[in-house]
């Protein structure tokens, strides 16, 4: 089991290799994925198996070519993986630097649309502490993007903290907001199983654009006009805003580092969070490594 309540300096990765499989969100196509153990320095690396040559892609904001409905990555001769974003939240708020992960597909299997099950699946074997120290990117100026009335920031702050709201034109959803300071493996346990959330009414339009074609009440909280559709109902009254933490965590992970600051998010998503690294990066008094 991991004890991801320590306060890690080194880096660390998996110490045995591990298997999973399932059904992507979007292609609707069953996918198998191997994620072994990597030395320190390597960082998150995809590597498509299904293809022979130039399909390694690293997990960074740079790579980052699709935004919309989830977090695509490409190489530079345009291999890509998709739905990134719940795997790489779960080797964030596990604290896993190095991992090489082998999938046989184009898109990352979506499981119940949470992290939980790639949190789990991490839990079952030990952590290997490696002989590097990790590198923490800290914050040191206010950086804002916004557009239209949707907006991210990250601040400097003493710690990785995230504060979220989200306004849905839905009496379920509605308003909410969360504040959160990621500390003592609260990770694990108030944000992994978060689901990610769709709505009844657009379902058939997002099929039509050949966008969920594997989504179910067994991997989404499907918001009907009048009731959650899911027999079993929420995991947390405010599953909504909850998921759209772990979304940001998993994107801001793409950083290749750590983050020490304070993130705010309004209304916003994958784009919001590519555009606010790609700002955070564009100035060097931005940031430094600690």
């Amino acid at each position: 089991m991991i004890d991801i309540s320590q306060n890690f300096n080194n880096q660390q990765t998996i110490a045995k290799p591990l298997y999973i499989k399932g059904i992507g969100l979007h292609t609707g196509v069953e996918v198998s994925m191997k994620l072994y153990p990597a030395e320190a320095d390597y960082g998150i690396q995809f590597i498509r198996k299904d293809l022979n040559e130039n399909n390694i892609i690293k997990a960074l904001w740079s790579n980052v070519t699709n935004t919309k409905l989830s977090t695509t990555i490409s190489n530079q001769i345009g291999i890509s993986v998709s739905t990134i974003e719940h795997l790489m939240s779960a080797l964030s708020g596990l604290h896993i630097d190095n991992i090489k992960i082998e999938i046989d597909g184009p898109e990352v299997p979506i499981m119940d649309g949470s992290s939980i099950k790639f949190v789990n699946l991490i839990d079952t074997t030990s952590i290997k502490i490696l002989n590097k120290k990790r590198k923490i990117l800290k914050v040191k100026k206010n950086i804002k993007v916004e557009k239209d009335d949707t907006s991210v920031e990250l601040k400097p702050n003493n710690q990785f903290s995230i504060d979220f709201e989200i306004d849905f034109p839905s009496k379920l959803v509605s308003q909410q907001s969360c504040q959160l300071q990621l500390v003592n493996g609260n990770y694990k346990t108030d944000i992994a199983s978060a689901r990610t959330f769709g709505f009844e009414k657009d379902v058939d339009m997002l099929r039509s654009r050949g966008l969920a074609l594997g989504g179910s009440l067994d991997n989404a909280v499907v918001v009907g006009e009048r009731k959650i559709l899911n027999s079993d109902g929420l995991r947390f009254k405010d599953e909504f805003v909850r998921h759209k933490i772990l979304d940001s965590i998993g994107d801001l992970y793409l950083a290749g580092a750590p983050i020490q600051g304070y993130f705010l998010g309004n209304k916003s998503g994958h784009h919001l969070n590519n555009l606010l690294l790609r700002k955070l990066f564009a100035d060097k008094n931005n940031y430094e490594y600690i």
